[in-house]
């Protein structure tokens, strides 16, 4: 199996002397001292006008992470494809894959908090075209080496050459989010790598996985268990004291994304919240670890709100029994 992050930092408010950065800026150190523990992958959210200081400019932070590391793949999860100007986008991101040597990621998806939408003064309802649209003249954006032109529903471009180039061939490794079976399909066709999130259950997920592989073979390709990444909160605890203000915290978290993203599916109940978490102890989480590889997830990032204390303990107590030999051999 293989293990990456997922997650934001958060820079704090304030006045003069207040330090903004401090959380940034910790959540940097984490990413480096992750990757010298064996972590694979760091995947970053977008998010706008929270109030309580996510990462928004998801591709300035990578860079950074980027320039501080030297194997850990710079994912996004997800940069929200209808809010951005797609020449503007797929210029960005081939300049952190050429600055990275190719270790770019690029996660994408539609979007689901209203609040976001409403925001940028963008209907909710055109998610799904600009999306398909941004999309397309991403692809033609990385893969034109002559002028080409886009006359579009959102957008116009005439003769244009977008620079720079990716060190990644065609364009940088693509994954997008999925949580319908329409999406899934989506993803499957699109030949993408595919995220599922981080509060799908454990049902959900066997349903998600069994139905790309499906689609990805319909296709007449070969299905590989590592285009499948999971997002899951994971929580190393020591007893049901630390387990429920863990969990507490947790649906404190949810129902302030709901409060974003105005869900008309939402459950806020107790067991809707476990059902997206791994906590426990290391045999507890590893059993968990364990049952996602059973139903074919192989590629797991940790949403981890405990932050470094987490992943050092992860890594030292969990991680070793789910790589393979020379995996292991590499983290010693």
């Amino acid at each position: 199996m293989q293990f990456g992050m997922f997650g934001s930092a958060q820079a704090k408010r304030g006045g003069p002397n207040d330090d903004s950065g401090a959380g940034f800026r910790e959540f940097v150190e984490r990413n480096v001292e992750a990757e010298s523990l064996g972590y694979h992958s760091t995947f970053l959210v977008e998010h706008h006008f929270t109030g309580f200081g996510q990462v928004s400019a998801t591709l300035n932070l990578l860079t950074w992470i980027g320039a501080r590391t030297t194997s850990l793949r710079l994912g996004t999860a997800v940069i929200v494809l209808p809010w951005h100007n797609p020449v503007l986008l797929a210029e960005q991101i081939a300049t952190l894959d050429l600055l990275s040597n190719g270790r770019v990621d690029a996660g994408i998806g539609k979007g689901y908090r209203m609040k976001e939408f409403e925001g940028f003064s963008i209907s909710m309802d055109e998610a799904d075209a600009r999306f398909e649209e941004c999309l397309e003249v991403m692809l033609k954006a990385w893969t034109s080496d002559t002028p080409w032109s886009h006359q579009g529903t959102y957008w116009q471009y005439n003769e244009v050459v977008v620079e720079p180039p990716s060190t990644q061939k065609p364009h940088p490794q693509i994954w997008m989010g999925a949580g319908s079976p329409r999406s899934v399909k989506q993803v499957a066709q699109l030949g993408f790598n595919m995220l599922l999130g981080q509060f799908d259950s454990f049902e959900m997920i066997a349903e998600e996985v069994a139905l790309f592989k499906s689609e990805v073979e319909s296709l007449g390709r070969v299905f590989n268990p590592m285009s499948v990444a999971v997002a899951r909160s994971v929580n190393l605890v020591d007893s049901t004291a630390e387990y429920d203000q863990a969990l507490e915290s947790r649906m404190a978290a949810r129902r302030r994304s709901q409060n974003l993203a105005l869900q008309p599916d939402f459950q806020d109940t107790r067991d809707s919240a476990e059902a997206g978490t791994i906590y426990g102890s290391p045999d507890q989480v590893s059993e968990k670890i364990q049952a996602l590889h059973d139903i074919g997830i192989e590629y797991v990032l940790l949403n981890a709100p405990a932050g470094i204390s987490t992943l050092r303990r992860f890594a030292k107590d969990v991680m070793p029994g789910f790589l393979g030999d020379n995996q292991a051999a590499a983290k010693r």
